[in-house]
């Protein structure tokens, strides 16, 4: 492989900041890769090749003249989810009847990497409304894991993690509400971080949460290095003046911090859902080498934590003000029971997972939603107790590796091992810890008190360092003949 295919963002741009390398080649490389595998992966749906060579060439024509100060991410390419609205780009967000509209302006956040000097290549698939793990919905179909065909990419950043797991992009903008930034990155083998709530504005994303259920929702980003999480974060970071409850915080540096004070809390299960050896393996090798490290780890049980599905769907049906029913219509409920009919001969233009979702919101009980928010609110202030100012929790990222395409129908809740942070509003970073026996990737989250988000990142780093980070698939590897 290109070696510009292994780089971090951060890495690319220094290289076309001293001109080593042109933005242009930067750019080429990353499309003629992503033509080599995107057919095999179905990740990035729509793009915009010959937009971004042509911006490449600006960047390389202005850095010709020797100009002192450059954006940060100066002619790096990079990836967006469709989710987010993009200037002349598709804005679905993977439901059939919005197939044809076209964002007329960017969201925030898209304007900040393009601001910060970020040439994005296209935009990424995601679920119908990306409300499920599966990537997949009625107008670009399924999306596949980057290191087996077989397997989910995640979701609902799944084009997402397929694309950067595979090598065709440094880093991308994703969002999470369940673990849709987490999920992927473990399936695909890559860094992801879903930033404290509140840090990063949601205005100019479809779809999106409302009412105080607007605060489970962040945008963030996905890498194939660590070290692009906090400058991108950065970049990300701070109030637009749409989303209320988006507000300005101070974000502390990784480097500074001092690995060996970082007190580690290791939490195996939640307590419900079984783990993978393979997840409690890899997990053990990481508080072995954190303890070498001279890290105090202890590990813990706690019991709310077997609750974590009741405890996100309770906060986030209680807070949030528009049905999902209606999200699908478009303002007007579909009739769930009649769509679920209609699938079964073929006939619905919405996915299975949507449906039954739609259908789950007619079973509340007022009492029961109650009981386990209170039970929410009592965990984050038991959790913000444990971790102070200087804790980290290990934490499985899910049951197992990446489940082979249709299974998690079968599981349907064993994404609460990222779902419950979404509603307790932590920063966590999801880290690759290497391979499976099978090739699969490993990984595992870093969870920390509210705006540490410099912690997990800087653990993140630590762990990048001993277990080698993101690490190209093998039939990527081959289409070059290595």
């Amino acid at each position: 492989m290109n070696q510009l295919l292994l780089f971090s963002g951060k890495k690319l741009a220094e290289l076309i900041r001293k001109r080593e390398v042109t933005s242009e080649e930067v750019v080429r490389v990353h499309i003629e890769h992503i033509k080599k595998i995107n057919p095999v992966l179905n990740a990035l749906v729509k793009d915009r090749f010959e937009e971004a060579i042509k911006e490449a060439k600006k960047v390389d024509e202005h850095l010709r003249g020797n100009p002192e100060n450059v954006p940060p991410y100066y002619g790096v390419p990079c990836t967006i989810k469709e989710s987010f609205a993009f200037k002349g780009m598709p804005n679905s967000g993977g439901l059939y009847s919005r197939r044809n509209v076209i964002a007329k302006e960017d969201a925030p956040t898209v304007e900040r990497l393009k601001k910060a000097g970020a040439i994005p290549l296209g935009i990424t698939n995601v679920p119908e409304l990306c409300m499920w793990m599966e990537t997949y919905n009625k107008i670009y179909g399924r999306t596949n894991n980057a290191y087996d065909k077989r397997r989910i990419p995640g979701g609902s950043s799944g084009g997402e993690g397929a694309i950067i797991g595979a090598g065709g992009s440094p880093f991308g903008l994703g969002s999470d509400l369940g673990g849709s930034i987490r999920m992927p990155a473990f399936f695909n083998g890559i860094f992801g971080h879903k930033p404290t709530n509140g840090i990063v504005p949601n205005t100019g994303q479809f779809p999106s949460t409302d009412g105080p259920a607007l605060k489970f929702l962040t945008p963030g980003p996905l890498a194939r290095r660590a070290e692009d999480l906090m400058p991108l974060l950065r970049i990300l970071a701070g109030p637009d003046g749409k989303d209320p409850y988006c507000e300005e915080v101070q974000l502390k540096n990784p480097e500074d911090v001092k690995i060996e004070k970082i007190k580690v809390y290791n939490i195996e299960s939640n307590g419900l859902i079984p783990v993978r050896s393979s997840l409690k393996s890899v997990q053990k090798k990481c508080v072995e080498f954190l303890k070498k490290r001279g890290l105090v780890v202890k590990d813990v049980k706690i019991d709310e934590l077997k609750h974590s599905f009741l405890i996100w769907s309770s906060m986030l049906n209680t807070y949030q003000k528009t049905p999902f029913k209606v999200l699908m219509g478009e303002g007007r409920a579909i009739r769930p029971f009649f769509e679920l009919i209609k699938w079964i001969f073929g006939l619905s233009k919405h996915t299975f997972p949507g449906i039954m979702l739609s259908l789950s919101e007619g079973f509340r009980f007022r009492s029961i939603l109650k009981k386990f928010v209170e039970m929410g609110e009592h965990l984050k202030e038991k959790l913000q107790d444990m971790l102070r100012d200087d804790g980290v929790i290990l934490y499985p990222s899910y049951s197992r590796p990446a489940p082979f395409h249709n299974r998690p129908l079968l599981t349907p809740i064993d994404f609460s091992y990222t779902a419950i942070f979404n509603v307790l509003g932590f920063p966590v970073t999801q880290v690759p810890l290497g391979l499976s026996d099978d090739g699969i990737p490993l990984g595992i989250q870093i969870v920390s008190n509210l705006n540490n988000d410099h912690i997990t990142i800087r653990v993140a780093l630590e762990l990048e360092r001993e277990f080698g980070g993101w690490k190209p698939p093998e039939w990527v590897r081959t289409i070059y003949g290595g």
